[in-house]
């Protein structure tokens, strides 16, 4: 665990920032004045350990697997003197083989809901309390979860886990109702990563700063809002 500044600026909580979108977030929050805490799976190096060399105690790196209910409540105790004015969790992965819900194990059914749709939930639960009243709680989402927008099909099981968070996402709006934070759910793109393969469309320079602009603009406008990079409502 390495530690951060708390009188600098502005503060995010990124969880799941080792590698792509998650990585670029942390560097482009960093470039905007941000002090970044950010979380990684594991204790090997990442890309955020260069990060944290280059901009020293603007940098502080936590260690989550957002599957393990105990390392969750572990990181909130952690953090429990800090605040923050943007929790964003990006965490997430895709099927592996693609293919029907039918055709999918069912373990492998289990692990991208539990990633995808569980855990998301459990970490905002758990660490919303270390948001400003009138702060920003994100999740990483995908057009792909616009139940509406479905024409086409394809990609069943992680389509699934995204409407399934897009609906939590709500349950907890609801809940919430009379919270004066933003509540965003954030659709990135088709992005050039690990995840989103080669033949996407965007390249990551295309989408983050977009997606950082848009978490920017919603900030002090109340309720839950399913929003993608260029801050365009997504149909539910």
């Amino acid at each position: 665990m390495t530690t951060i500044n708390q009188e600098s600026g502005r503060r995010v909580l990124l969880i799941g920032a080792s590698r792509g979108l998650g990585l670029a977030l942390a560097q482009e929050w960093l470039s905007s004045g941000w002090d970044v805490v950010a979380t990684v799976r594991g204790q090997g190096r990442t890309g955020l350990h260069e990060l944290a060399e280059a901009h020293g105690d603007r940098v502080g790196i936590e260690a989550l697997d957002v599957t393990e209910p105990a390392q969750i409540a572990a990181l909130r105790e952690r953090l429990a003197s800090r605040s923050f004015d943007l929790l964003f969790v990006n965490a997430g992965v895709t099927n592996q083989p693609e293919g029907t819900v039918a055709e999918t194990s069912t373990e492998e059914f289990v692990r991208v809901m539990v990633t995808n749709a569980l855990s998301p939930l459990r970490v905002v639960e758990a660490l919303q309390d270390l948001v400003t009243p009138t702060g920003t709680i994100g999740v990483m989402s995908s057009g792909q979860g616009s139940v509406a927008d479905n024409e086409n099909g394809g990609h069943e099981v992680y389509r699934g886990s995204k409407a399934a968070l897009n609906t939590f996402m709500r349950s907890y709006a609801a809940r919430h109702r009379d919270d004066q934070r933003t509540l965003a759910l954030i659709a990135p793109g088709w992005v050039r990563t690990d995840m989103g393969g080669p033949g996407a469309r965007l390249g990551i320079d295309e989408s983050i700063p977009g997606v950082v602009k848009t978490l920017d603009s919603l900030q002090g406008r109340t309720g839950l809002h399913y929003v993608d990079y260029l801050g365009r409502t997504v149909a539910w």
